[in-house]
């Protein structure tokens, strides 16, 4: 086959795409509308006309516009495949390098949290740094085996979820590429909360026969944009705050060992302290704390941002008569630390 101009692979690829999306003959006048190649309807259906003397799109009908040929799809794919490929060799390195950026991230909270323990003598927890929505930017799936499909998403800030998929029959590569397309060109953008029962059978329509394989395929996607939006959470000295009788009863302290240990209350805490308008530090007494299980406790909290606009939570967990000044300062001092080591800001 004959070597495309850049315009006649822009048309090419315009009409197989609209074609995927619709199903209908597409016509100049629609590519006019879909391209950027500000031509007129006259030099498309030129061009169009090339297309189709060299095999690469057919008319169905003689009012109809064209369809793709089987060469127009070979063409299609093999140049979404140069593209994708290129993109992925570009994300594996940045994955590789964010992957380096978050072990340090990640040691550096866990000794945050252990020094804010030592300092204080309370228990201390700190969230690693979180988007409020992860959108997801690109998604590809490729075929495992017959039974398996891995679905990579990456979401806002670069963020790579593989995710395996277990589906009902088997499908051949091209079938595992137009589902691709198809869904990058509904979710590309979307948070979790876009991904609404309409979109949902929207897309199961457009798949036709594999409408199940792609229910199968969202379910893992969804599944994955949620493990993105899931906050990391580091504690330190848990133990430290058994020092003090009036919380060191068995009942007492088993209650907050679990509340300790089971995140989800710590993730509370955190959302309360992000959602305030004005964050500053905050500090909760007794039955003021959002979390049921520490209205034997003071809690102080702290926020930081990074530059790129993520967010997370610093606290101190003690007895009511805990020494408040010395928490607050210690916690005043570790966010401006912070926000000079994030933002590389100099003191």
């Amino acid at each position: 086959m004959e070597q495309l101009s850049e315009r006649k692979m822009k048309i090419l690829q315009a009409i197989v795409a609209n074609y995927l999306e619709t199903g209908e003959p597409v016509g100049s006048r629609t590519i006019s509308k879909y391209t950027d190649l500000n031509l007129s309807s006259a030099t498309i259906r030129n061009e169009m006309a090339d297309l189709e003397e060299s095999g690469y799109i057919e008319q169905p009908h003689t009012s109809a516009g064209r369809v793709p040929t089987d060469a127009g799809y070979r063409v299609y794919v093999d140049q979404l495949m140069l593209e994708r490929d290129t993109e992925v060799e570009e994300l594996r390195a940045e994955r590789e390098s964010m992957l380096e950026r978050m072990d340090r991230m990640e040691l550096m909270m866990q000794q945050v949290a252990k020094v804010l323990a030592y300092n204080t003598n309370y228990t201390a927890m700190i969230s690693a740094p979180q988007q409020q929505e992860s959108k997801v930017k690109f998604l590809q799936i490729t075929k495992v085996d017959e039974e398996h499909l891995l679905a990579v998403i990456v979401v806002d800030d670069n963020v790579i979820k593989n995710q395996m998929i277990t589906v009902p029959r088997e499908l051949d590569n091209e079938d595992v590429l137009k589902l691709s397309i198809l869904m990058n060109s509904f979710l590309q953008g979307a948070a979790l909360r876009d991904i609404n029962y309409e979109m949902i059978e929207t897309m199961k329509q457009q798949s036709g026969f594999y409408s199940d394989v792609m229910e199968e395929i969202l379910k893992g996607v969804v599944e994955a944009i949620k493990s993105a939006d899931e906050r990391q959470i580091f504690t330190s000295g848990a133990t430290n705050i058994l020092k003090y009788p009036e919380i060191a009863e068995e009942e007492k302290s088993s209650v907050l060992m679990d509340a300790l240990e089971e995140k989800k209350m710590l993730n509370k805490l955190a959302d309360e302290t992000l959602n305030k308008e004005n964050p500053g530090i905050q500090v909760y007494i007794g039955d003021e704390s959002p979390v049921q299980d520490m209205k034997d406790l003071s809690v102080v909290t702290a926020t930081y941002e990074l530059a790129q606009g993520g967010k997370g939570t610093i606290g101190i967990i003690g007895p009511k008569r805990m020494d408040y000044k010395k928490v607050v300062n210690t916690l005043k001092e570790l966010t401006v630390e912070l926000d000079e080591i994030f933002n590389q800001k100099k003191p």
